[in-house]
């Protein structure tokens, strides 16, 4: 009698427990968040924290402009609980994957209040005639990724009210990382001499550091990289490194190498390394962040640019 009674009271209580901890689990279960590319999903995960686990579509070292969506991207959309997206123009397959995936989540442009720099585009894409096109990559002012990671935590607030409290500590915390890193930026580049303050690089996605920080920045593209640099454009940048004794050409990591390589060994100018602009590098490489990120440019400009 008592062993029947045991094992007829057995189930009854594993139900119990099962419906005691579903709500537990549910509760612990971290909110999805999907960002479009590497550096706006480093930037949710420090707003996040642990409450929030994040799926980056553009992985690191690959190139947003003219990512081409794969179908398990839409499966991960339709499972988010929120997409952060840069906007500005830079995803410009974005809004037909999200109507591709069905998805319900909220969508947040983490670039709303940013003032956005207008960049001349011609007909094929390059930054230098007809026509004007917003350049998307406001990241690279530091003051404007402390206006994404706001649209970020304020995001999550509203999805996620339970823990808003923890994001906006995080958001918190983190605002005053970027406060100190962009006094890095500043006292770095006044240390070098102001004749020097010019670089090339692959693409045109430095116009907000420039505008911010002073240095200029000459490409072969403009601001997207869907177009390639014509031989023209590439002449005419030779000769403007000779004119100007422009001292170094940047590599970038989501760039074919060889054209910057044949600008370099036509020009004279010294290769100062690899710089990170659209793209954080992998976990293992110098850029796993936005901060480290921005520390690892900084650090290639300085050494290429300071008077010898």
């Amino acid at each position: 009698m008592p062993s029947w009674r045991l094992s007829s009271s057995l189930p009854l209580a594993l139900a119990l427990v099962f419906t005691l901890a579903g709500p537990v689990r549910a509760a612990d279960a971290k909110l999805r968040a999907v960002a479009t590319f590497s550096i706006l999903g480093d930037l949710v995960a420090q707003v996040g924290g642990d409450r929030v686990a994040v799926t980056t579509l553009v992985q690191p070292n690959a190139d947003a402009h003219g990512y081409t969506p794969v179908p398990s991207d839409a499966r991960t959309l339709a499972d988010a609980r929120l997409v952060v997206v840069n906007g500005l123009g830079l995803e410009g397959w974005i809004d037909r994957l999200i109507k591709a995936s069905g998805t319900k989540a909220p969508v947040v442009v983490a670039a709303t209040g940013v003032k956005a720099i207008e960049a001349e585009v011609d007909d094929h894409g390059h930054g230098h005639a007809h026509g004007h096109h917003a350049d998307p990559h406001a990241w690279q002012n530091v003051a404007n990724a402390k206006v994404y990671v706001s649209n970020i935590r304020d995001a999550l607030a509203r999805i996620d009210p339970d823990h808003a409290a923890t994001y906006a500590e995080n958001a918190k915390a983190y605002l005053a990382t970027l406060d100190a890193l962009d006094g890095e930026v500043r006292t770095a580049i006044s240390a070098i001499p102001k004749a020097r303050r010019r670089v090339i690089t692959t693409h045109d996605a430095f116009g907000y550091f420039t505008a911010a920080y002073g240095m200029a920045f000459i490409a072969p593209q403009g601001v997207s990289t869907d177009s390639e640099a014509s031989p023209r454009d590439v002449g005419r940048i030779i000769r403007q490194i000779r004119q100007e004794t422009i001292p170094a050409v940047f590599l970038e990591n989501i760039a074919d190498p060889r054209l910057m390589q044949q600008i370099a060994r036509e020009s004279g100018a010294a290769i100062g390394g690899k710089v990170f602009s659209d793209a954080l590098s992998g976990p293992d490489g110098p850029a796993p962040t936005y901060v480290a990120m921005m520390r690892n440019n900084l650090a290639a400009f300085t050494a290429a640019l300071q008077a010898r």
